[in-house]
């Protein structure tokens, strides 16, 4: 169905709106050194760095996932206060500051914290290493992941599982066969902006996890730490981050117009 045409102011406002984004990536694309950015990319600092942001992003990206799917099935259940109290819950570390959330995760798993004391009692340290980075990815990319699947839920025709209980299915096949199948483009889109939020993540690492090179200094924190003492290597750890995130958030859109086209083939 054509739709109909959006009024030139429209049009002006989207231009400048794009224009306020495009304009910075283009002073970074014409700043970066780049006959220098292979060699750039490939010290011990930088390679450090990037492996250790793909896996803790990987490990946080699946941890939101399979905690936050349950959650955005629930939420897409209640009504009335209930769903304000545990939206809420669910989707505070989205709006605090980052640091803000580092400091909540430190007093609390810290080796001082209120759960942390007694884990090192027990020998098990969190703060400052690699788990505490995982945990502060997941505590501030969960939202997001939540959020879209919980939106692509709540406008899921329940007539389908309806129909599939009618026939005799389990409320777990129902959710395998019908309801996950059905929400799928939303929890890959919800992964993906999980996976991206990882990897932006900055001020709760600081916080909760240090940055200690190949421990947990990850790509944003070594592009902090290069910007004072090296420019063109932060430039070059930036592009990194920027063609990643990029790639991230056309993802979903991809495997929705291979989809579109191999339904329309089929």
């Amino acid at each position: 169905m054509t739709r109909t045409p959006l009024p030139a102011w429209v049009l002006v406002a989207a231009t400048v709106g794009l224009t306020v984004v495009a304009v910075p990536l283009l002073g970074l694309a014409v700043r970066i050194p780049w006959a220098d950015v292979p060699t750039l990319l490939t010290s011990t600092a930088a390679t450090q760095a990037l492996w250790l942001s793909l896996r803790t992003c990987t490990l946080s990206m699946l941890l939101a996932t399979v905690l936050g799917l349950p959650v955005a099935m629930l939420l897409a259940r209640l009504e009335g206060r209930r769903a304000v109290l545990v939206r809420t819950l669910a989707v505070l570390p989205m709006v605090l500051p980052p640091v803000v959330a580092g400091l909540v995760l430190l007093v609390t798993l810290g080796r001082r914290g209120v759960v942390g004391q007694h884990l090192a009692a027990a020998g098990i340290e969190i703060g400052f290493t690699t788990a505490a980075v995982v945990i502060a990815q997941t505590f501030v990319a969960m939202p997001f992941f939540i959020v879209s699947v919980e939106g692509a839920l709540r406008t899921l025709d329940p007539a389908y599982e309806v129909a599939a209980a009618t026939l005799g299915a389990s409320p777990t096949t129902v959710l395998r066969r019908v309801t996950l199948p059905m929400v799928g483009p939303a929890v890959l889109a919800g992964m993906t902006m999980a996976f991206a939020r990882s990897l932006g993540e900055f001020g709760a690492t600081l916080a909760f996890a240090g940055s200690l090179q190949g421990t947990t200094r990850t790509m944003p924190l070594e592009i902090y730490l290069q910007r004072e003492t090296d420019t063109d290597s932060a430039l070059a750890l930036s592009l990194v981050l920027i063609v990643l995130a990029a790639v991230l958030m056309a993802l979903p859109a991809g495997v929705r117009a291979l989809g579109s086209r191999g339904g329309r083939v089929a």
